[in-house]
């Protein structure tokens, strides 16, 4: 009998919504055959089973939360599970049989009117919300989705999913805000909710609703979860990717002793090759071939050198790594970060990396990286510089000793050398990389060293030989 638990679905990530079950109970499971889908403020993805088997047992349901390391499933060995499958299901049946008609006959009698008798005293915003996933025509909604289309007054009849099984996803929300306005600008349908037609799917709730109104006028006032705004202010709750991120970073500045280290590139070298093949490059790749994949080229050979970079720090041990999983930073629409992994960048040239670096943002953007491409690293990468940022101090990513921030390139005059050896004054492109670093770990005198040969091959190298 194997466990099976909800698996840890990125750095900061701390639960997740089982949305669909792939199989049910005494169904056999190959290993690495889709198990269950899973939501979370990062990702929506399809996650394998570990092992193979029979799945004896379910025990979190479509459409609850849980933490990561829950027990959500037990699979078993196909010869235990066809030689225990018989008992269990000759034994329930005398069991079941007696005890199922009482409650069942007791459930219309006894619960409706307390639930009848209670509607007067329910906060209507909440059920409100609570009724959201009926109007969606019995498809089921995650609790992201679900908190999105509550949060932002929308009628989900009006949205068209994407989704395995046409499921609304997030992203289907998130395009149905951004073609239709935010969600100050539909305050005013989400305050009349208690008349609107979102609402009115589940008669009983609808009629109830309707005869508390003129009683109790303050529905809209006890919506505490909505943006409210005012002429002088915006009121926006912080979303939960938001707090995560927050609690992570302000563990990371607790834990680790950090440390600031600066090193200004000429980005001349690099223009030498890159302009000469950039046109080349965007027709036959498909992107544009920016600054970063050398920069990540760069920073790859440097951590042969300065391999203590390449580490994380486990209670008292440092624990350098003999492979480096090169991490960039990916924006969300301003809606958070993502950390997905370059694996194995250590054996890879600038086009090999070029090209997963351009596939994982795409898909970071669109929100369809799976759980393993957002987990581990050994180092991070934080490209600020396409933000227009001209010098970041980054936070660690924990439980790293170290992350890079590459700040904006711009043409500004340097001292050239020329090659008699004279000097003069030349427009050059040129930009900071940025690092912060765990004292812990080593110390400055390392760090600069790291940062000297990041630029001296940057510098110095001959690119060519890479594209």
């Amino acid at each position: 009998m194997a466990d099976i638990t909800l698996p840890q679905l990125g750095e900061t990530v701390t639960e997740g919504t089982i949305t669909r079950w792939f199989k049910k109970v005494g169904d056999t499971v190959a290993a690495d055959e889709p198990l269950f889908e899973v939501s979370t403020d990062k990702v929506d993805t399809e996650v394998p089973s570990p092992v193979a088997g029979t799945l004896t047992e379910i025990r979190v349901k479509e459409g609850e939360t849980v933490s990561v390391g829950t027990v959500i499933a037990v699979v078993g060995s196909a010869s235990a599970s066809a030689s225990a499958g018989a008992a269990p299901v000759v034994a329930p049946a005398p069991i079941v049989a007696p005890v199922a008609p009482a409650p069942v006959a007791q459930a219309p009698v006894v619960q409706p009117e307390p639930i009848r008798a209670a509607l007067p005293v329910v906060n209507v915003a909440t059920a409100t919300r609570t009724q959201l996933p009926a109007n969606a025509s019995n498809k089921l909604l995650s609790p992201v989705v679900r908190r999105l289309v509550a949060d932002h007054g929308i009628d989900v009849n009006t949205l068209v999913g994407t989704g395995p099984g046409s499921r609304i996803t997030r992203e289907d929300v998130l395009d149905y805000i951004d073609k239709n306005g935010s969600a100050p600008q539909i305050l005013a349908p989400v305050a009349a909710a208690p008349t609107a037609p979102v609402i009115q799917a589940p008669a009983p709730v609808v009629q109830t609703a309707k005869a508390v109104a003129p009683a109790s006028q303050p529905p809209v006032v006890q919506a505490p979860k909505l943006t409210q705004s005012s002429e002088r202010e915006t009121i926006i709750p912080l979303t939960k990717i938001r707090k995560l991120t927050a609690a992570h970073m302000i563990m990371s500045q607790a834990v680790s002793a950090h440390a600031f280290s600066v090193v200004e590139v000429d980005y001349a070298n690099v223009d030498a090759t890159r302009n000469q093949v950039k046109d080349q490059w965007k027709q036959s790749e498909g992107f544009a071939l920016t600054y970063l994949p050398f920069i990540a080229r760069a920073i790859v050979d440097a951590l042969a050198e300065y391999p203590n970079l390449n580490a994380s720090i486990e209670d008292d041990k440092l624990v350098v790594h003999n492979y480096v999983d090169l991490g960039i930073a990916v924006d969300i629409e301003f809606n958070g970060l993502l950390v997905p992994v370059v694996r194995s960048a250590d054996g890879k040239r600038l086009r090999a990396i070029a090209r997963e670096i351009s596939d994982l943002a795409t898909r970071a953007r669109g929100r369809k990286l799976t759980p393993d491409e957002i987990q581990g690293g050994t180092f991070t990468i934080s490209n600020n510089g396409s933000a227009g940022s001209v010098l970041t101090m980054p936070i660690i990513n924990q439980p790293q000793v170290a992350i890079i921030s590459t700040d904006a390139i711009i043409r500004k005059p340097v001292v050239a050398r020329l090659s008699d050896g004279s000097e003069s004054i030349a427009i050059h492109p040129v930009g900071n990389l940025a690092m912060s670093w765990d004292h812990r770990a080593f110390d400055g005198a390392y760090a600069a060293g790291f940062l000297a040969k990041v630029k001296r091959v940057l510098e110095t190298q001959d690119w060519s030989a890479e594209i």
